[in-house]
């Protein structure tokens, strides 16, 4: 047997050899890369469930606040509001902010722009209600103000709903 066959054996075990091991390796990286865009798949899934949980939960408490808010001037405009008629007010504030702080924490800028200004309006008419609840309006506060400015609640709140369905990818045509 010649040097030469005994080198071109050896070249062809160690290609056979060598061609199985680039294989496995190639196959070891497109696997951790399929598990890579699996994990990276199902954390936008999970962070998109986090954020229409907290936008859900948003949306509802901020209607639900100028809801109580537009209660407590119908109280207002009638009679003296009594503890139930407080405590329900400042549940629907409570429960709003708490939404909101969580909403800070999980929502793009394009949400949180339209969302703030839905807020500061929605605190702003809950200031005045109080004020006037306490017979302590400041000038140019009186029922009906505080009424047109809850009214303006409703627009507010519906363009913070668009944003955040926007962000969802569930927006169309409104």
């Amino acid at each position: 047997m010649d040097i030469a066959a005994v080198a071109i054996a050896v070249t062809g075990v160690a290609g056979t050899l060598g061609a199985a091991l680039l294989t496995q390796r190639g196959a070891e990286r497109a696997k951790r890369r399929e598990l890579e865009l699996g994990q990276a798949f199902q954390e936008t899934r999970e962070n998109l469930a986090l954020r229409r949980g907290c936008y859900t939960r948003l949306y509802r408490d901020a209607r639900q606040f100028a809801t109580a808010l537009n209660r407590h001037l119908h109280v207002l405009r009638d009679r003296t509001p009594g503890e139930d008629d407080v405590r329900a007010l400042d549940e629907a504030k409570e429960a709003h902010r708490n939404h909101w702080s969580e909403a800070l924490m999980v929502a793009p800028d394009a949400v949180i722009a339209p969302g703030d200004t839905a807020n500061q309006a929605l605190t702003r008419v809950y200031g005045m209600v109080k004020r006037l609840e306490q017979g302590d309006a400041r000038p140019g506060e009186s029922l009906r103000s505080a009424a047109e400015a809850q009214h303006e609640l409703w627009g507010l709140i519906k363009t913070m709903r668009h944003a955040m369905r926007r962000d969802l990818g569930v927006a169309g045509e409104f």
